[in-house]
C-alpha cells in the first residue's frame, strides 16, 4: 500500500465502527447545526408571506430539521437496522422534552442567574449536545441491530 493512501484510510477508518461514533455524531451534529442556523432565515428570506407568519415557518424550519437530524444520526452515526418509527418516535419525543425544558430554563438562567440570553442559550445548547449523544447511544437507537 502507498504511502498517500494510508495517510487517507487512516483516519477514514477511525471513523468506521463503535469507536468513530463519537466523531460521526459530532460531524453530524456540525451538519444539524448548520442546517438549522440556516433553513428557518432562508424560508423567510424565500417565501416573503412566511415573514409575517414566522411561527409558521418556525414549525416546518423546526419539522425539517428534526428529520434531517433523525437520518443523519440514524444512518450516518449510530447505522441501526431498528424499527424506523419507533426510533423516530423515540428521538421526536426526547427533542420535544428538551424544547420544554429549554423554555422553561432560559428564563430562569436570564431572569434569576443574571446571565446574558446568548449566554444562557449557548450553555444549555452546549449541555444538550453532549447529553444527547448519550441518550441516542442508550435510549433512541439502541434496540436496533447496528451494521457497524
Amino acid at each position: 500500500m502507498t504511502g498517500s493512501r494510508q495517510q487517507i484510510e487512516g483516519p477514514l477508518a477511525r471513523l468506521q465502527g463503535r469507536t468513530g461514533r463519537p466523531l460521526r455524531y459530532v460531524i453530524a451534529g456540525g451538519l444539524n447545526t448548520a442546517l438549522g442556523f440556516a433553513f428557518y432565515p432562508a424560508l423567510l428570506w424565500l417565501f416573503v408571506p412566511l415573514r409575517t407568519h414566522y411561527l409558521v415557518a418556525l414549525g416546518i424550519s423546526q419539522a425539517v430539521c428534526l428529520a434531517f437530524a433523525f437520518l443523519t444520526y440514524k444512518l450516518g452515526v449510530f447505522r441501526t437496522r431498528g424499527n424506523i418509527l419507533a426510533e423516530f418516535v423515540r428521538f421526536s419525543g426526547f427533542y420535544l422534552a428538551i424544547y420544554a425544558v429549554n423554555w422553561a430554563a432560559l428564563p430562569g438562567l436570564v431572569e434569576l442567574g443574571g446571565l446574558a440570553p446568548i449566554h444562557a442559550q449557548l450553555g444549555f445548547a452546549l449541555t444538550i449536545m453532549v447529553g444527547s449523544y448519550f441518550w441516542h447511544s442508550r435510549i433512541t437507537f439502541s434496540h436496533g441491530q447496528t451494521h457497524d
